[in-house]
């Protein structure tokens, strides 16, 4: 996977686990909890879903930006 593939996906997937993060507490934390950790993991594999159907409609290669 390139770099800007990746950095769209983190970007994405951060907007995702936002969206479920309350308090400035929850961004803090430094600790990781199981509820964090399922939201980011879901958040990435829903921001890969959201891509691939992203590429299933406009196409991947470079030439089509």
């Amino acid at each position: 996977m390139d770099e800007g593939r990746k950095r769209v996906l983190a970007i994405v997937a951060g907007i995702l686990v936002a969206r479920h993060l309350k308090t400035p507490e929850d961004l803090g934390d430094s600790r990781p909890s199981p509820r964090t950790e399922y939201l980011i993991s879901s958040a990435v594999q829903w921001a890969d879903r959201i891509m691939r159907k992203i590429d299933g409609v406009f196409g991947n290669s470079p030439g089509n930006g």
